[in-house]
């Protein structure tokens, strides 16, 4: 299928999911449901790449740095504004484009082939509102959550990298973080967060609830899908620094 067959069935599978739920109750809990396999799931990794994201920016920024006329309170500055504007919001989607992305297809696809997905549209469940739409809620949700947890984890990793290694003290780094703060540029990382958030549940889940044949389809099905989110999202985060900034 070409790109046009694919965008048009993305499109009528997001107007498809938009339906009254048929039991509230039901769509709340597979809401927290997934809630908890993206949210919390996620924690571990995004919380370790964070940290160590935010360690070597302040070991490669205070590398480069060597005038001695330039304050060492630029260090912190830097590594600031770029675990804000790139490294939290952009390099922690790619990840969970991987992580979140290949579990929403392949679980969606495990249902496709399994015939479950027949077996509730036969019992009168709207399957697109019921399996899709909790999933792209929930990442809406939570992933701008893991992405405030970056910037929180990616700062204070790069505070106690200079602190160890030595190059400036944490007051001077406490102090270079507070000189020169942009509050919009908080606002512009969640306006990409949230964004990232649904390019990476919806994708996967276009390319699962759609997948044909068998266990390796839906293997294809999955890397596919990782590999269209992270393009779409690279492609998204030149088009919004291009309209925001």
């Amino acid at each position: 299928m070409n790109f046009f067959t694919h965008f048009g069935r993305y499109i009528l599978m997001l107007k498809g999911m938009l339906s009254k739920p048929e039991n509230t109750k039901l769509y709340w809990k597979e809401l927290m449901h997934q809630c908890v396999e993206i949210g919390i799931g996620s924690l571990g990794i995004v919380s370790i790449i964070s940290i160590f994201m935010g360690a070597v920016s302040a070991l490669q920024t205070a590398y480069q740095i060597t005038n001695p006329l330039i304050s060492k309170v630029i260090i912190p500055q830097i590594i600031r504004d770029t675990v804000i504007l790139e490294f939290a919001p952009t390099l922690i989607c790619v990840v969970l484009a991987g992580v979140v992305g290949s579990k929403i297809a392949s679980e969606l696809g495990n249902m496709r082939v399994s015939e479950q997905i027949d077996a509730l549209e036969i019992m009168g469940i709207n399957t697109k509102t019921y399996l899709v739409l909790p999933k792209i809620v929930a990442a809406i949700i939570t992933i701008p959550m893991l992405v405030i947890l970056a910037m929180v984890l990616g700062i204070y990793g790069g505070r106690m990298t200079v602190a160890a290694s030595g190059i400036i003290s944490t007051n001077t780094y406490d102090r270079g973080l507070m000189e020169q703060f942009l509050p919009y540029n908080v606002f512009f990382a969640m306006m990409k967060a949230y964004t990232f958030a649904f390019i990476i549940s919806s994708i996967p889940a276009y390319y699962g609830y759609y997948v044909k044949g068998g266990s390796l389809e839906i293997g294809k099905s999955s890397t596919t899908s990782v590999v269209v989110s992270c393009i779409v999202v690279l492609i998204a985060d030149y088009i919004l620094a291009a309209l925001l900034l």
